[in-house]
């Protein structure tokens, strides 16, 4: 393994690691802040419960996103410096102001934990309030400084070096909003969806377990309103990676030649060798409708780029196919769910797939990512600072990456052990 290589696998252990808490960051909060709403206006004990059980799953994974946050910040510095040279200067205020997002994050969170009896009430909910806000704060700064990579902006380029910089420009550029509505999303579909698999399960065991009922609910009422909202915001995703990454577009789709009237392909291997997608069916005038909203618009294929400058074809199609397909699955179980609520919890089909398609979420996150990484590839700040330019000269990077790699299966194995045994374990409440 090369050292490029080995340094992008380290970023993309990293990354995958460190999204899951996240989007858990991002979401947990709400259902916590949900579940004490419902107590302070039924008052009934179950509500109560729910909301510290997940205050204390929300504390835990603060904690290890933290950590892992941390360590991606270092790697990006230590890893990749000259892009961090390049781009410091450009996109360095809204990783200073995820810093202030990420502090008041851990105020609000310290009073929800430690205030329990000793705050009013209506104050300790809106503090929960708080931490789900500025959670969502901190992912949307980080978000901003990803999504310019993708579309960068605010400054000029003379003689290679930045000049006239504007950092108000640089966050919120063209695309910053649809990118950053569609992670949040994310979040909350994957997050929704993982938490009732988890208690469709404990269902299973014990139907009338009013705890896991009601956590079922909640969860599923978070997931499926964003499950109804994704393909709005996914839709609107197409549309820019048309404009601004149409060799983006190309990859997702395995769009090798130029042609109008395109067809949106579901499924199929591209052959980057032979330049065609092997095994698909085609809609044919689907993927040009989607894209620009004309059947018979152009789109243009990846051999309008050399060889050189195409994202790894293969990887981005099937990462692509995968997300849209969870998601689809997801929005099919949300909708079912939804015409079944009276029978829900006598269903065990239903509770069934819920547990086993519940994990689809973090699934079509991690696809997700993919496309949007690797289909910007061979760039790091697309169109400008290509990937192998950027990477540190050091040698060796295989040793921390078999490193690393292994802590984050050590951490995610204490993580699960600790959310099963504080979080989601049965408590001792009446059962109906």
């Amino acid at each position: 393994m090369s050292d490029l290589l080995a340094a992008r696998s380290q970023m993309a252990v990293s990354l995958a690691f460190h999204i899951v808490f996240a989007v858990a960051g991002i979401a947990m909060p709400v259902l916590m802040a949900i579940a004490e709403g419902l107590w302070l206006r039924r008052h009934h004990p179950v509500d109560l419960e729910l909301a510290r059980r997940w205050s204390r799953g929300v504390a835990i994974l603060f904690a290890v996103g933290a950590v892992s946050g941390t360590v991606l910040s270092f790697e990006l510095g230590l890893l990749w410096p000259r892009f961090m040279a390049f781009a410091g200067p450009i996109i360095g205020m809204p990783f200073s102001l995820e810093g202030f997002a990420f502090f008041l994050e851990a105020i609000f969170l310290g009073i929800y934990l430690y205030g329990w009896e000793r705050v009013p009430r209506v104050v300790h909910w809106l503090c929960g309030i708080g931490v789900a806000v500025t959670g969502a704060a901190s992912g949307l700064f980080v978000l901003t400084a990803n999504s310019w990579m993708n579309h960068p902006a605010g400054f000029r380029l003379v003689e290679g070096r930045v000049v006239d910089v504007n950092p108000w420009a640089a966050m919120f550029h063209g695309g910053w909003s649809v990118e950053c509505v569609h992670m949040l999303l994310a979040a909350y579909l994957c997050v929704g969806f993982a938490v009732a698999a988890i208690h469709a399960r404990e269902l299973l065991r014990d139907g009338t377990n009013l705890f896991h009922r009601r956590a079922l609910t909640i969860a599923l009422l978070v997931g499926g309103i964003a499950a109804a909202l994704q393909p709005v915001s996914g839709d609107a995703s197409a549309k820019l990676a048309a404009r601004t990454q149409p060799a983006k577009l190309a990859a997702m789709e395995g769009q090798f030649e130029s042609e109008p009237a395109a067809p949106l392909r579901i499924g199929g291997i591209p052959d980057e060798r032979a330049e065609r997608t092997r095994g698909a069916i085609e809609i044919p005038g689907a993927l040009s409708w989607l894209a620009y909203g004309d059947p018979r618009a152009t789109i243009r294929g990846l051999k309008a780029w050399p060889r050189e400058d195409r994202p790894p074809t293969a990887v981005v199609h099937v990462a692509f196919q995968i997300m849209v397909g969870s998601g689809v699955l997801l929005l099919a179980l949300s909708i079912l769910a939804l015409v079944r609520r009276r029978t829900l919890f006598e269903s065990r089909r239903l509770l069934t797939a819920i547990a086993l398609g519940g994990w689809l979420g973090f699934v079509a996150l991690e696809a997700g990512w993919t496309v949007t990484e690797v289909g910007r590839q061979p760039w790091i700040v697309y169109g400008i600072l290509r990937t192998a330019d950027s990477v540190t000269p050091m040698p060796g990077l295989m040793a921390p990456f078999l490193l690393f790699t292994f802590l984050y299966l050590f951490l995610a194995g204490i993580v699960g052990a600790l959310l099963r045994r504080h979080v989601f374990a049965s408590p001792r409440l009446p059962a109906s």
